[in-house]
């Protein structure tokens, strides 16, 4: 009886790596969408306060924590609360950065994950995420009146998606050599043959909503060639986007660009300039919410030299395919806003998946390895015990690492229009915003809606 609880506890003993920061119930047994699926619902159907209620105790880490809990606070309009949320986020993200060639603690990490699952590993957010998280604290600037900030905002935005675009061809690179040295690369392709389609990659690693917004701001500010320059960005993201055509034909104008302006003239004629004494209204309009990873597994058996062996469930990360919700327009002044769309955050998450994927299936792979030596040494000399200890153990611990931030908008459209100054009404569901209208000035409203409610508000910026 002793000779066989020693060999069962190597199991447990085999764990004792897992000493390290990322341990939790959630991160070990389940994964980040099950412990959200709550808020995320409440968020779907527009119950703001809920939502924020029900953000999962366990904790993801400051980043996608601090992410979350900002977005939702600002769409609730709790403004204090998400502004902090998203500079302690900001804040983890700088430590993180800063601390990239410090890996003793992630060694753990990493050692954890090897034989449990991708949630021990430290998670570092997407590139799309870094925008997202400096656009947001832009709009909290926005919203406080303080353009300034958030013009410091959109200048980080490209800083910080640059530097983990680098770090995450790194690691891509890794994981190819790790792939050559173990000799996995058949089992690699395997599993990539048989995993569900993650979507059609379009281009979509460049974010139109925070490019436009960009413009938006340094025009605001009376800078026009780098708002010119953020324009066509975004024109280049979405290149059907009249709203945006019209824009950069405007800008172009306004700069004598003679290298652009005969093909933007030839396909949208030439500029007409405004009624004097009017005024420009911008409006962002975030629809929906982004869909949240869902869990793909894929069983593999895998034998021993006795021909007893086990099955091992290979679970991954992947998004299914769901219907995007669209929503009736606006009004303004009672006449229907039919915005152009600027970013499909869904598609700059599916293809930030693809990306990624090979690096996970490799990991996965590993772990495989690693889990089959751990249950073998465990159930030798047969030792039934141990082996049906590790059979339960590598079970129950195989969870996919669904961690990403899940309460962006699905959509982001725009719209814009020159008014006469003075009052204007947004209008939408039975609730009204008073929009404010000032000679040669832009008035830029934000919009977010969800379910049956919105949330929204106007501030005016610089000159046109």
């Amino acid at each position: 009886m002793k000779f066989m609880f020693k060999h069962a506890t190597v199991v447990l003993l085999s764990f004792s790596l897992m000493a390290c920061a990322n341990l939790s119930t959630q991160n070990l047994f389940s994964h980040y969408s099950a412990a959200n699926a709550d808020s995320h619902l409440a968020l779907e159907q527009g119950l703001y306060s809920k939502a924020v209620d029900a953000l999962p105790d366990a904790p993801a880490g400051d980043i996608l924590d601090g992410m979350e809990r900002g977005r939702i606070s600002f769409v609730a309009q709790q403004y204090p609360t998400s502004f902090g949320a998203f500079q302690r986020a900001d804040m983890a993200v700088k430590e993180q950065q800063r601390q990239a060639t410090i890996q003793v603690s992630e060694g753990l990490n990493q050692a954890g994950a090897l034989l449990t699952n991708d949630n021990m590993i430290t998670y570092e957010p997407a590139d799309y995420e870094l925008g997202f998280l400096h656009l947001y604290l832009a709009l909290n600037y926005l919203e406080q009146k303080k353009l300034e900030g958030a013009l410091i905002e959109v200048r980080r935005a490209n800083q910080v998606q640059e530097a983990a675009r680098k770090q995450r061809e790194a690691q891509l690179k890794s994981a190819e050599k790790e792939v050559q040295k173990k000799g996995i690369s058949n089992n690699v392709g395997a599993v990539l043959a048989r995993y569900p389609d993650a979507g059609k990659k379009l281009g979509q690693v460049q974010n139109g909503y925070l490019f436009y917004l960009s413009g938006v701001l340094y025009e605001a500010d009376g800078n026009l060639n780098d708002a010119y320059i953020d324009y066509k960005r975004a024109f280049a993201v979405a290149p059907n986007n009249t709203f945006i055509a019209n824009t950069v034909l405007r800008v172009a104008t306004a700069l004598n660009m003679t290298n652009d302006l005969p093909t933007l003239q030839a396909r949208y004629g030439k500029y007409e300039k405004p009624v004097q004494g009017n005024g420009r209204v911008v409006i962002f309009d975030e629809q929906g919410v982004v869909q949240a990873l869902d869990n793909w597994r894929l069983p593999l058996w895998l034998p021993d030299s006795r021909g007893d062996g086990a099955i091992y469930n290979l679970a991954l990360p992947y998004y299914s395919n769901k219907p995007v919700k669209r929503f009736t327009p606006l009004k303004l002044d009672n006449q229907p806003v039919n915005g152009g769309q600027v970013t499909s955050v869904n598609d700059m998450a599916k293809n930030s998946l693809n990306e990624a994927l090979p690096a996970i299936v490799v990991r996965q792979s590993l772990r495989v390895l690693a889990k089959n030596e751990v249950r073998k040494t465990a159930s030798s000399k047969g030792n039934d015990v141990g082996n049906i200890l590790a059979n339960i153990f590598n079970t129950l611990t195989e969870q996919p690492d669904t961690r990403s931030w899940q309460s962006l908008p699905a959509n982001v459209d725009i719209y814009h229009k020159d008014l006469s100054a003075g009052a204007h009404n947004l209008s939408w569901n039975g609730q009204q915003l008073n929009v404010d209208v000032k000679a040669n000035r832009t008035t830029m409203v934000w919009v977010s809606r969800q379910g049956n409610q919105i949330s929204w508000w106007s501030t005016l910026l610089g000159g046109i």
